[in-house]
């Protein structure tokens, strides 16, 4: 099973709209946080029609109207501040803040441990654990980017937009 993994659009419509002909190859998508406004997360569950499993970030402050929002779509699960999901055979944990990722994938009770908050793609070993950022979508720090996980090797790819199109793409972590 192939899931996207985002995180931070920050209300950055175009780009997120750019990924998605990476988005049309995976069967779930986690969000790791931050849409900023509800017509974002609206923009995200029109785009992806797969199940969307998300969680708030701090800049998502008003909860009471991404609900409204995500309840107009079946496929859209707002988790709260974190989830812990099971995808293609994997065990899944979601937060936004690096701090939580980091002692959670330490526990080595998951397979992937996703988050976002500081805009960084990177993608590391805990033990037996891979702890993922999938970067910004927003582009703030000049690199839009998504990853796209595969439950059955348990591998990442990134993608970027380069030049308005989603290209495979090595972070530097």
């Amino acid at each position: 099973m192939k899931v996207a993994i985002l995180s931070d659009i920050h209300d950055h419509l175009h780009n997120l709209r750019a990924f998605e002909p990476v988005l049309g190859e995976a069967e779930a998508l986690i969000f790791c946080g931050d849409f900023c406004a509800p017509f974002t997360l609206a923009a995200l569950a029109e785009l992806f029609r797969g199940p969307i499993h998300a969680v708030f970030g701090n800049n998502d402050g008003d909860q009471w109207l991404p609900s409204k929002a995500a309840s107009r779509f079946e496929h859209v699960r707002l988790e709260g501040p974190f989830a812990r999901l099971e995808l293609g055979g994997r065990k899944i944990f979601v937060v936004h803040y690096p701090e939580i990722a980091e002692d959670v994938g330490a526990s080595g009770r998951y397979a992937l441990v996703c988050f976002g908050h500081n805009h960084q793609a990177t993608a590391k070993k805990l033990g037996q654990t891979l702890l993922l950022n999938p970067g910004e979508v927003m582009g703030r720090f000049g690199i839009s980017s998504i990853a796209l996980y595969d439950t059955s090797t348990g591998e990442p790819i990134f993608y970027s937009l380069q030049e308005g199109e989603p290209v495979p793409w090595q972070p530097h972590t």
